[in-house]
């Protein structure tokens, strides 16, 4: 129990980690408002504006998020050129995405012009999917190589301690980046209502799973081991 609480202490210190936390609370009230709409609007009016207000409070808190993707390149900008190059499109697209929602927080507590909010929901969206694309791509090729790299390991002759070691590292690997890839896949939905609005990606069921599939695997990564 006390195991359980270190970890969610720890989990809530990080910006990611609240993050989370409030992204799960805009959503589920996005699901709920939608499904007592029709019967209780007195309900369904507290819980929009529970998810405006959960909305709100994430871009604030993101603010001076876009800086990290160049950490990111510094830190880590690939094992190969392809992965380079890969890194550098999906982290550009990422801080197009937190840049420019910079923006869009202020049009919609109308510090700046309202009617910017649009245009600037555009720009922050196509960042964020073009970023997703590529980030998704990126991930399938390392989950390529972690298989090939497993299928090695255990074809070796020798099945030293070491190796077991390397296959646990392979596996955990490859947990992190499908859970990242169910992250980006579900905001690659919610990217794509914004930019280009059809009844699949803005039907309220599909933005609310999403959301809920991308704060949840987000989640997962950032618990503390």
């Amino acid at each position: 129990m006390n195991d359980s609480v270190d970890k969610l202490v720890i989990f809530l210190a990080k910006r990611d980690g609240i993050d989370k936390l409030v992204k799960t609370f805009q959503y589920v009230s996005k699901l709920v408002n939608w499904h007592v709409e029709a019967t209780n609007p007195d309900i369904s009016k507290r819980f929009k504006q529970w998810e405006v207000a959960a909305g709100l409070s994430r871009k604030a808190f993101r603010t001076g998020r876009f800086l990290t993707g160049f950490n990111v390149l510094r830190r880590n900008p690939g094992s190969t050129l392809s992965l380079r190059l890969l890194a550098v499109f999906a982290n550009a697209g990422e801080m197009v995405y937190f840049f420019f929602d910079h923006f869009l927080w202020l049009a919609r507590i109308e510090t700046i012009d309202a009617n910017l909010a649009r245009r600037m929901s555009f720009i922050s969206a196509f960042g964020e999917s073009v970023g997703y694309v590529f980030f998704i791509i990126s991930d399938f090729i390392m989950l390529r190589k972690g298989v090939k790299a497993e299928r090695a390991l255990r074809s070796s002759k020798e099945k030293a301690a070491e190796e077991e070691k390397k296959i646990k590292e392979i596996r955990i690997d490859r947990i992190m980046r499908l859970m990242a890839v169910a992250a980006n896949v579900a905001d690659l939905f919610i990217a794509i209502a914004d930019i280009e609005p059809n009844p699949f990606c803005n039907h309220t069921v599909t933005l609310g799973i999403s959301g809920l599939v991308s704060a949840w695997a987000g989640w997962y990564r950032n618990w503390p081991s």
